[in-house]
């Protein structure tokens, strides 16, 4: 029996990784983005489009799935992958950063607060509604084992940059205190799915030194398939993301795979991470933007491209621009994707205008495949020793 990573090779000249996880419903090549489809759909895309763009996994929300339509309905339609049509890998996060994030604040009525943590869990109310739910370590597993993704996450509490001190600590041993409640409730316990679910656990402190490598020290002893690193920090501020990887890269496991979460508003923040070790990342901003009229280029056909400017200044366009409007060369002449193939910028600028749907769609299929294409690239310059080449 194959073990569910395999370490395939290490650059020798920047010490970046590949590998490879398998699983039931197919392997999934390192390094990989995670295009995010919080609703079991990826915005503006159908399975078809999914086929077509062939990401080895894409990410589901526990917290959305949750309120709706309900974990229970999802299991007995066969799970995500049946439920949504795309039989290949899927990971779900524990609904912890949306339950602090969409959770809070206070009823405007009476004042209450709408987020209450405790040492046994999370009672928030839903944004949808109103109305009073509550998760803990063994009900996010148990939602995530009928939800029936490939990939769970332990349940943690995330906390912002800013939050004092004493608060940063305590999250971290709730978050710790979580994980081994989540282990043990996800090896006691079995979905209804027939194929096997692996549980990451997911490294926090905030900011500090001390509590992420004393938070490492403490998630890599546990018996995890893989780790993960967490917060508000991880892509939200690239500079500490990267900062935090140099601490804590010597701490992670060689064996077990690495999720910076969140990590993906810039091509260029791929790059970052993988440099730092990370083998897996997601993040909702290729497709939200794309969604806006944002493209990803290629910095060198940026009609404002010179050789003399940072060339991370220059990986996006505008195409509601004006400057579009007559521009008959595809988004990046480089670009292989369908919309680059078939479509020029006038009429993607056309589409936007006009205030038609198939601008997100067309949109949302380029800046996903550049993603995408960003990943394949940098598997093949590890494995020929050439990564420190393609930053360059």
């Amino acid at each position: 029996m194959k073990p569910f990573f395999e370490l395939q090779h290490i650059d020798k000249t920047s010490g970046t990784r590949a590998g490879i996880m398998h699983t039931d419903h197919g392997d999934i090549p390192t390094p990989v983005f995670m295009p995010v489809g919080t609703q079991a759909t990826v915005k503006a895309l159908d399975s078809a489009d999914l086929e077509m763009l062939a990401p080895p996994v894409i990410l589901a929300n526990t917290y959305h799935l949750y309120l709706r339509p309900g974990e229970n309905l999802i299991a007995q339609l066969g799970g995500l992958h049946q439920f949504m049509n795309w039989h290949h890998p899927i990971l779900t996060d524990s609904g912890g950063f949306q339950v602090l994030s969409l959770g809070s604040g206070v009823k405007e009525s009476t004042q209450e607060p709408l987020l209450k943590i405790d040492d046994d869990g999370v009672t928030f109310r839903s944004h949808l509604d109103g109305s009073e739910h509550r998760f803990t370590a063994e009900s996010s597993i148990e939602i995530q084992h009928k939800l029936g993704a490939d990939i769970i996450m332990a349940f943690d509490e995330p906390v912002a940059d800013s939050a004092p001190e004493d608060y940063k600590r305590l999250a971290m041993k709730r978050t710790h205190a979580w994980a081994a409640r989540s282990l043990e409730y996800h090896r006691a316990h079995k979905g209804p799915h027939n194929h096997q679910q692996f549980l990451f656990g997911i490294i926090q402190g905030s900011t500090s030194r001390e509590l992420r490598e004393e938070s490492a020290r403490f998630i890599t002893s546990l018996p995890f398939d893989g780790v993960a690193l967490g917060g508000e920090t991880t892509g939200f501020n690239m500079e500490m993301t990267r900062t935090l990887l140099t601490w804590l890269q010597p701490l992670l496991p060689e064996n077990k795979p690495r999720y910076t979460m969140g990590v993906g508003f810039s091509p260029f923040d791929l790059y970052d991470t993988v440099a730092g070790g990370v083998d897996m990342f997601d993040c909702v901003a290729p497709t939200r933007v794309a969604r806006n009229g944002t493209l990803y280029i290629t910095p060198r056909h940026h009609p404002d491209f010179t050789q003399d400017v940072n060339p991370r200044d220059f990986y996006r366009i505008n195409i509601t621009n004006a400057r579009f409007k007559n521009d008959t060369s595809p988004i990046d002449p480089s670009c292989t994707c369908h919309t680059c193939k078939n479509y020029t910028r006038a009429y993607i600028n056309h589409l936007f205008n006009a205030g038609e749907l198939t601008a997100f769609r067309l949109a949302t299929l380029h800046n996903v495949h550049v993603m995408l294409e960003f990943c394949h690239r940098m598997r093949e310059a590890i494995f020929e020793d050439t990564f420190s080449s393609l930053m360059k």
